[in-house]
């Protein structure tokens, strides 16, 4: 029998504040997106009245920022040790950023303020997961997604409550949709709102302890060695291609929903079916990553993210597409959160913000400015289902390549040099 006050039970009590401090952290780091992701693209077609390819060029913009924002981010931090202090700085400046945004007119506008943004924002979740990684790593397989998931409350929390707090909002200002207007004339209230938000992650980081492997410092010049090292690099390649055939869907769905006669409730209401779904698969990772290891969670990523678009782009009614929304939440456990751990299980922990920058910058960044790029102009000249039926289809087929492209059978906590399972 244990012993009351023995060690074990001392360590648990020092985790639980840690954990519920990096809890925080996503609390307000991820949730604040759960206004700007669903809407930014229909406050962009409409509020804004930007055509379809214009609409996908200001997208990708966020990735193609992050090409160069997320590696140098990720570097400075590997180098200097300040992790958690880095995380604040830039939730501050995704705040200004998002701030920034409700003052823009224009497409130039829009462009240069969304690139503002993203120097900051490209960053933030992959030094957000850095940092779990660095400060969970003692309390169990289930720590990363313990903590994880309370991105996912912040997020559902917010997709749920903005469009309530909207049409609270245009009734107080007398803002009605008029005929040829946007749908929701008041929608430029979700900058401010996510700006705060963000901002609270700011103060959240500040908290987080700094010393132990979040202080870890990486040499000069050792980011290069990740250039050479084989498991991470196939772990890349399908990152890429993961996020070439998904991402451009994602960031157009509002759009999607509205050519397929939904409105901004039905955007709502299909983002709580998503994570529905998302939040027990989150919590739980732990023991399914036990189970699968990180590769078999990629895997599964890709495939639930391929059986959702192309049921999407093949159904032309919003029924199947309320049914397969609830397939976002394997996809987050699978690609969001698969795709980091695997990188993690391969780089030494010095460089482990490095790595995930380079994830991010390779995956949302080069990847996504692709798929965007191209949902955006087939949407324009195809029609709204061929960006999910070209994606979907193209999904399926990585999702069945993954065991190909990253082969291996080790433990899929191997800090140093190990290869996914």
């Amino acid at each position: 029998m244990t012993a009351i006050g023995s060690a074990p039970e001392t360590k648990k009590r020092k985790e639980r504040p840690r954990l519920g401090r990096l809890g925080a952290l996503w609390f307000f780091c991820l949730g604040g997106l759960g206004i700007h992701f669903p809407f930014f693209s229909l406050y962009l077609g409409e509020n804004a009245g930007l055509g379809g390819t214009q609409v996908g060029l200001v997208l990708a913009t966020i990735p193609l920022v992050g090409l160069a924002a997320q590696p140098l981010w990720g570097q400075l931090a590997d180098r200097t040790g300040a992790r958690p202090r880095l995380v604040a700085l830039l939730a501050v400046g995704a705040a200004a950023g998002y701030a920034g945004l409700g003052f823009a007119r224009g497409f130039s506008a829009l462009l240069l303020a969304t690139a503002l943004l993203a120097c900051f924002a490209s960053a933030l979740i992959p030094s957000c997961v850095a940092v779990t990684l660095a400060l969970a790593r003692d309390a169990g397989p289930d720590a990363f997604g313990r903590a994880r998931v309370w991105g996912t409350v912040g997020f559902l929390l917010l997709v749920v409550g903005f469009p309530r707090l909207l049409d609270s909002s245009q009734a107080a200002r007398g803002l009605e949709a008029l005929p040829g207007g946007p749908s929701e004339p008041g929608l430029g209230l979700m900058f401010p709102i996510t700006a705060a938000w963000t901002l609270c992650g700011a103060l959240v980081a500040l908290a987080l302890p700094r010393e132990g492997a979040v202080s870890a410092r990486a040499l000069r010049g050792e980011w290069r060695a990740l250039l050479r090292h084989g498991p991470f690099l196939r772990v890349l390649l399908v990152a890429f291609l993961a996020y070439f055939f998904t991402q451009g869907p994602m960031t157009m769905f509002s759009l999607f929903v509205r050519a397929r006669g939904g409105s901004l409730d039905a955007v709502s209401e299909m983002w709580v079916l998503m994570l529905l779904l998302e939040l027990p698969l989150i919590f739980y990772s732990g023991g399914l990553l036990l189970r699968v290891g990180p590769r078999g969670l990629l895997a599964l990523g890709i495939l639930a993210c391929g059986l959702r678009w192309a049921v999407c782009g093949a159904s032309g009614e919003l029924g199947p597409v309320y049914a397969v929304s609830l397939l976002h939440g394997a996809v987050v456990a699978g690609l969001v959160v698969g795709a980091p751990l695997c990188a993690d299980a391969v780089v030494p922990e010095r460089l482990r913000t490095t790595a995930q920058g380079l994830l991010a910058m390779v995956g949302l960044g080069a990847g996504g400015i692709l798929s965007n790029a191209a949902a955006g102009w087939l949407f324009e000249r195809a029609g709204a289902q061929f960006p999910y039926l070209a994606g979907g289809l193209g999904a399926l087929v990585l999702g069945c390549l993954v065991p190909v492209l990253i082969p291996g059978a080790r433990s899929p906590r191997a800090p140093g040099n190990g290869v996914p399972r």
